[in-house]
């Protein structure tokens, strides 16, 4: 379903309608999806170029980022937020937190075992930070449209 130009003036005027809420969700959701590939893309490489135990450093990595953006999203855009700006704050404030904890959490994991070379691990996970920027160029692209 697309929207006219006259009903996106009205959803910036009323930002939070249940319509944009979920194109948002998607939205996040594909970015969870483009770091899932770009992790997936630096593992290979990484096997490549430096042998199996590297890939698989970038891949738990990766995973890493994916997991914790997967939480966020999935505690910030929660159908029950949707519409009440409150329930979006602390939705998104919540995900935050948790997306840290995941995080700090699955890197203690995969630093306790020692056969994981720590420079694959932390460029599949800063790797998952590309998506990032390749969403905002999409988005700032679309605005100069």
């Amino acid at each position: 379903m697309r929207r006219s130009p006259a009903s996106r003036r009205l959803s910036r005027e009323n930002p939070l309608t249940n319509f944009d809420f979920a194109l948002a969700r998607r939205q996040a959701l594909l970015l969870v999806a483009g770091q899932l590939a770009i992790s997936l893309v630096v593992a290979l490489i990484c096997a490549a170029l430096i042998g199996a135990p590297a890939g698989l450093a970038a891949l738990i990595g990766g995973g890493i980022g994916v997991a914790a953006s997967l939480v966020q999203v999935a505690m910030s855009f929660r159908r029950s937020a949707a519409g009440a700006p409150a329930a979006i704050a602390r939705g998104f404030y919540r995900g935050e937190a948790l997306k840290i904890a995941v995080t700090v959490l699955l890197f203690i994991l995969a630093l306790r075992r020692r056969s994981l070379p720590p420079g694959p691990l932390f460029a599949g996970y800063v790797a998952t930070f590309a998506a990032y920027w390749v969403a905002l160029a999409k988005l700032v692209g679309r605005r100069a449209d």
